[in-house]
């Protein structure tokens, strides 16, 4: 069986919770599979350098209830252990977008919950003991209680200060039947930087191995293994009933060959959607913007994927001579997608965190500002024209997650934009340049293959 870590709220400890689990299991040899609730980034890349195998994302939002369904079944088999780390609270969603059967009232669409009822796995609720004693087994109590489909098989109790006040917890959980398959000590948790979108990405940490030695070893002292091996030890059912995936047109004669920004500036890729690209002819070519030489030859298409362009800026403008490689082969028309941190990249300028401004492929005609706001959220987006991505008037959902903002706007915007509170605005956005697609929409191509079989078609028709 598997096992889905929750909190209560934001905050308290799922991911250190999680890492912990899956430097400790790694650490004895064996196979781990981990997958992170929503449309999340940055928490996979440490699953994935934990485990050595890539975290997939579970959002029925970007993709679909059964894409959920398939994905944890296909990437669960021949494993020894798998795990998912949840989002948010528990039940903390959106109001309800799809098809389940049994909706609730609670608008968790897409919630911690919603994927344990999906996938019937049973959670583990991590609970954030400060400033708490006997009120614990209130607060445990209402989340085991609310909705029957969801089964809390036990607790972990992080930020516990001293044994009085674990005996006091203790006392109070028995009250309701509740196991304690964890206790983390105030001092016993190890501190994993962050900054503006989050815990600061896996690829830049120099002690990250030092990181998770510390977190296997708080895993090993601190956690009830009689009762969690039974948990984590996956079996997939007798006769998974995975929906089909629908049928692929045939590959191209040969590789498409699709030049891929990956380094410290720009690491925001979907695994599912690097797979997809490889399953439909496409060989992706790694470079990074920061160090190359120059840009990948023989390429046919460019992906810019979100990132920190802005915390690498002067490394990026200092490296002149890709930049202008990039001018001449986008506007040769070379298909180009670019989403969020790539959009800003190839804007005419980014003003950093510091306010110093430095200049970039100069692409788009707009500058884009770091600001004190974040703008996030789920978005559906019709497209308003056609890009190389995408035909006028095809609807997908998206994601927002930026901290920036362009200073004008685009004359032909590729999306109209909502997002699903009943007081969302409409809004346009996105650049469509010759063969470029650049917008701040984060998507995943699971429910929408028709998004990369547009792009390969474009990069097969791009004249090298």
């Amino acid at each position: 069986m598997a096992v889905i870590i929750a909190g209560d709220r934001s905050g308290v400890g799922k991911t250190t919770i999680t890492l912990a689990l899956l430097s400790f299991l790694s650490q004895q040899g064996d196979r781990v599979q981990s997958f992170k609730v929503g449309p999340d980034y940055i928490d996979p890349m440490f699953h994935t350098a934990v485990t050595g195998l890539p975290c997939r994302n579970l959002d029925p939002v970007l993709t679909s209830e059964s894409y959920v369904q398939d994905c944890f079944n296909r990437h669960s088999q021949g494993v020894d252990w798998v795990i998912v780390e949840g989002v948010m609270g528990l039940f903390d969603g959106i109001r309800n977008l799809g098809t389940e059967q049994q909706v609730t009232s609670l608008n968790d669409y897409a919630s911690t919950a919603h994927i344990a009822r999906l996938l019937n796995l049973p959670v583990v609720l991590v609970l954030d003991c400060r400033s708490l004693s006997s009120s614990i087994a209130a607060i445990a109590s209402g989340y085991a209680n609310l909705d029957p489909r969801v089964k809390i098989a036990g607790v972990i109790l992080n930020q516990v200060g001293s044994d009085r006040h674990l005996e006091l917890l203790k006392d109070a959980l028995k009250t309701i039947n509740l196991p304690i398959f964890g206790v983390l000590r105030r001092n016993a948790v190890v501190t994993i930087p962050d900054r503006h979108l989050g815990l600061v990405p896996s690829e830049e940490l120099a002690q990250l191995k030092n990181i998770f030695s510390e977190l296997a070893h708080i895993a090993k002292t601190c956690f009830n293994w009689e009762h969690l091996f039974p948990l984590l030890k996956y079996q997939s059912p007798q006769s998974p009933q995975s929906p089909q995936s629908p049928q692929s047109p045939p590959s191209p004669p040969s590789p498409i060959k699709i030049a891929i920004a990956r380094d410290k500036a720009f690491n925001f890729y979907y695994q599912d959607n690097l797979d997809i690209l490889t399953e439909l002819g496409a060989e992706l070519i790694f470079w990074s913007p920061l160090t190359a030489e120059t840009l990948p030859s023989n390429i046919q298409g460019l992906y810019f994927g979100g990132g920190f362009p802005e915390v690498f800026a002067e490394q990026l403008a200092e490296n002149k001579i890709i930049l202008q490689q990039l001018r001449q082969i986008i506007q040769s028309g070379i298909p180009t997608y670019a989403e969020c941190g790539g959009l800003m990249y190839l804007c005419q300028q980014i003003v950093d965190l510091k306010g110093k401004t430095w200049s970039m492929a100069g692409i788009i005609a707009a500058t884009a500002v770091m600001e004190k706001k974040i703008t996030l959220g789920y978005r559906q987006a019709t497209a308003l024209t056609s890009s190389p991505l995408i035909a006028a008037q095809q609807t997908v959902r998206g994601h927002e997650f930026h901290k920036s903002q362009l200073t004008d706007f685009s004359a032909t915007p590729i999306w109209q934009m909502q997002g699903f509170h009943s007081s969302s605005h409409q809004f346009s956005e996105g650049w469509q340049i010759a063969q470029l697609h650049a917008s701040y929409l984060h998507l995943h191509f699971g429910e929408y293959k028709f998004l990369p079989q547009r792009f390969i078609q474009r990069c097969l028709n791009y004249k090298i």
